[in-house]
Parts: structure tokens; C-alpha cells; sequence
């Protein structure tokens, strides 16, 4: 049990690695000034004493500074995450090995260049004895940090996003679930028609006409079952194969359908609108009149992009090969699903806003008349249904009249309160 405490306590410890990297600095410094008597490195690159002084002494500044500025940074995110996610995050924040890496790098350069500016040593103008490749070592040093500072802005910038830290939790609970159930017990039994997700993750990308390809030499026919934007366990079935295919590879098949960590933008149109929605949504989220304003500015960007889309053809989710025979089908969002993706939580949740129900007023009204005729059902179902819980919401006949009253604005451009004969 002490060794087991021992090991977690330097595990979960942030000061370990850093402080591995600073005996490394110091290991260091002492090997390149032993080694080198002043002779093996020219003064071209090193300098005379009191150049190789100003560069030893500028670069351990330069890495107290970065240090300082990375333990900040740290900080900020460990405030950023306790506050936004869970207090219980911050272990995992603290145990992050990228992190202890770079303020141990910039700490041992630190630690390098302090202790090799005791072997300069200056007898007189331009002379003396430089350690020339302890301040080449330096120099080589400082562009790793360079680089590693502008990697680790990255790094902690990724590492705030929800889908890292959700995964990061993720992954240490399954590691520590095959250490504690080390028997993974029998495996599910999918249709041997099926091809299996080789790990977790959500559909952002599918290779269509690769998969076509590959149904056209098998002379077959594949379902994808999940949708762009869905998240698939591991194992789970990501694929069905109709007919008797002759040869398909499914190892193939599975590499044209990309799993990553999170939703993205690059094939995916509702995951913006579900952006813009979750920004309407939570602006209202302590009540009708938290903030209706931001949830009618994200209204305006969500009746553009409908009005956008309202005329444009659906891919039916049916690809074909060359010879027009059915090869692939896969699930994908039609008009109907945009527009309750984009107004039925907003919906709920500003029901009791005049503001917001009147900007969803006008929004569906202006859609109403530029849309075909066949794709007017699902927008005549959000007037109805917004009518109807803005006419519970109010407690008087005027407001409810109001609450209705279509207005571009929320509350400010409807016809009554800018037309003078009104």
C-alpha cells in the first residue's frame, strides 16, 4: 500500500516532470561546460565572454518569463474548467503530461543558461574563456521552446474544448475499466452482414463514392446506419451489406467512414444550426427574460440559413453507381428536420418571451412565402405550435395578440409600432 500511495502521489503530482527536466538542465550544464574548455565551438558562433554573458543571460529572462506565462495559462484553465464543467476536473487538468512537459522544458533551459554563465569567465576586453557549446546548447534550446510555446497555446486551447475533457475522463475510465474487469466476457454477436465500428467516435466525414466503388465490385448494396453528426460506439454495427457480395473488404469499408472526437462544420449543416440554437437556448436558459436579445440575434442567423436552404434540392441520401444501380444508402436530414432542428427548442424555451416569439413569427411567416408549396407542412407546424404555447404563456388577450405580432426585431420593427396610422 506505501508503494501503491507513493506511485499516486508522484502520478497525480504536477511538479514531478518539471523538476525531472530542471536535474536535466543542470546535468546538462555541467557536461557541455566540462567538456568544452573554451576551444571546441568558434567565437563566430558563441561570441566573446561578454556576448556569450548577454545571451545566457537573456535566455534564462526569456524562460523565467515563459514559465511564468505557461503555470498562468494553466491556471486559467483550470478556473475556466472548474467553473464551466466540473470541479472534480481538475485532477485530470493538473495530471496533464503535455503541460508538465513544457513548463519543465522552460524551466530546465532556465536552469541550463543560469548555471553555464559561471564558466564564462572574462579576462579582459574580448577575452577570456566561453563554454561555446554549453551557449550553442542554450540557443538550440530556446528554439525548442519557441516551438513547444507556440504548440502549447494550441494544446491548452484544444484541451478546453467539451468533447476533450468529456473524452479525456472517457479514456481514463476505460483504462481503468480493463484494469479492474481484465475479462472482457463474451462479444456481442452482430450480423455477420454488418461491418463493426473499429473504435468510438462521431461520423464527420463518409467517403460516398468510395463506398460506391467498393458496392460496385462486390455487386452489392450498403446502408450506412448512422448519420453524419451521430455518435457511434465501439464495436456497434456502422454498416449493413444487402446481397451476396463477392470479396468486399470491410476493413475497407470502415475506412471510409471517418470517427472523430467531436461534430464539425465540414459536412455537417446541422451541426451549425444546433450551435446557433444552443446560444439561443441558453441565453434563455434563467428565464424568459434573461437575455432574449442574444437568443433573437441567433433567431437571425437561423431564418438566413433556412431561407437559404428553402429552395435548394435535399440529397436523398441514394447514391448510384455508373450504371444507375442503387449502391449506398445513407441517413440524411431532410427540410423537415432542419426546420425543427432550428425552432422547437427555442421554441420551449421562449414561449414566455415576447421578443423571441415574436421574432419566430416573423421567421416562419417570411420562410412561409418563399418556400415551394411542398415544403410548407413543417413550417405551418411551428406557426401552430408557437401559437399555441404563446397563447398560454400570455395572461391577457392584448399580450397574447402581441406575443404573435411578427417583428424582425424581437420588439422595435413590427407594422404597429412603426406605421403612424396605427
Amino acid at each position: 500500500m506505501r508503494r501503491f500511495r507513493l506511485g499516486h502521489y508522484l502520478k497525480t503530482s504536477l511538479w514531478v516532470v518539471p523538476l525531472l527536466f530542471i536535474l536535466a538542465g543542470i546535468a546538462l550544464s555541467l557536461v557541455t561546460t566540462s567538456v568544452d574548455d573554451g576551444t571546441l565551438v568558434p567565437r563566430s558562433i558563441s561570441g566573446d565572454p561578454t556576448a556569450a554573458l548577454q545571451i545566457l543571460y537573456l535566455i534564462a529572462f526569456a524562460m523565467l518569463t515563459l514559465t511564468g506565462l505557461v503555470l498562468s495559462l494553466l491556471v486559467v484553465a483550470v478556473q475556466l474548467a472548474m467553473g464551466t464543467f466540473s470541479p472534480r476536473i481538475v485532477r485530470q487538468i493538473l495530471q496533464d503530461r503535455p503541460s508538465q512537459a513544457a513548463i519543465g522544458l522552460f524551466a530546465g533551459t532556465f536552469t541550463h543558461a543560469m548555471l553555464s554563465m559561471r564558466a564564462v569567465r572574462a579576462t579582459g576586453p574580448g577575452e577570456g574563456a566561453v563554454p561555446g557549446l554549453a551557449v550553442v546548447v542554450a540557443i538550440v534550446l530556446v528554439l525548442c521552446c519557441i516551438g513547444t510555446l507556440v504548440w502549447y497555446l494550441n494544446h491548452i486551447a484544444q484541451s478546453l474544448r467539451t468533447a476533450a475533457l468529456v473524452g479525456w475522463v472517457a479514456d481514463d475510465t476505460v483504462t481503468t475499466l480493463d484494469r479492474v474487469y481484465p475479462d472482457r466476457g463474451d462479444e456481442p454477436t452482430l450480423d455477420p452482414d454488418t461491418v463493426a465500428a473499429p473504435h468510438s467516435g462521431v461520423v464527420f466525414e463518409v467517403g460516398h463514392d468510395r463506398l460506391v466503388s467498393l458496392a460496385e465490385h462486390a455487386d452489392c448494396r450498403l446502408e450506412l446506419l448512422w448519420a453524419v453528426g451521430d455518435f457511434v460506439p465501439t464495436g456497434s454495427a456502422l454498416v449493413r451489406v444487402v446481397g451476396e457480395p463477392r470479396n468486399l473488404k470491410q476493413d475497407a469499408v470502415a475506412r471510409c467512414i471517418v470517427l472523430g472526437p467531436e461534430r464539425t462544420l465540414n459536412k455537417d449543416v446541422a451541426y451549425g444550426i444546433r450551435l446557433l440554437v444552443d446560444i439561443a437556448v441558453r441565453s434563455l436558459s434563467g428565464g424568459p427574460f434573461t437575455d432574449p436579445t442574444t437568443s433573437v440575434q441567433a433567431i437571425d442567423r437561423l431564418h438566413d440559413i433556412l431561407r437559404q436552404t428553402a429552395r435548394r434540392p435535399m440529397p436523398s441520401g441514394q447514391h448510384y453507381d455508373a450504371a444507375g444501380t442503387l449502391r449506398l444508402v445513407a441517413p440524411t436530414l431532410q427540410w423537415s428536420g432542419l426546420v425543427q432542428l432550428a425552432f422547437d427548442e427555442i421554441r420551449q424555451a421562449g414561449s414566455r418571451s415576447p421578443q423571441v416569439s415574436r421574432r419566430l413569427a416573423a421567421a416562419l411567416g417570411d420562410l412561409l412565402d418563399v418556400v415551394p408549396p411542398e415544403r410548407r407542412a413543417p413550417l405551418e407546424n411551428q406557426l401552430a405550435l408557437l401559437n399555441e404555447v404563446a397563447s398560454v404563456a400570455a395572461d391577457t388577450e392584448p399580450d397574447r395578440a402581441a406575443a404573435m405580432e411578427p417583428d424582425a426585431s424581437g420588439i422595435g420593427s413590427a407594422a404597429p409600432m412603426v406605421d403612424p396610422s396605427r
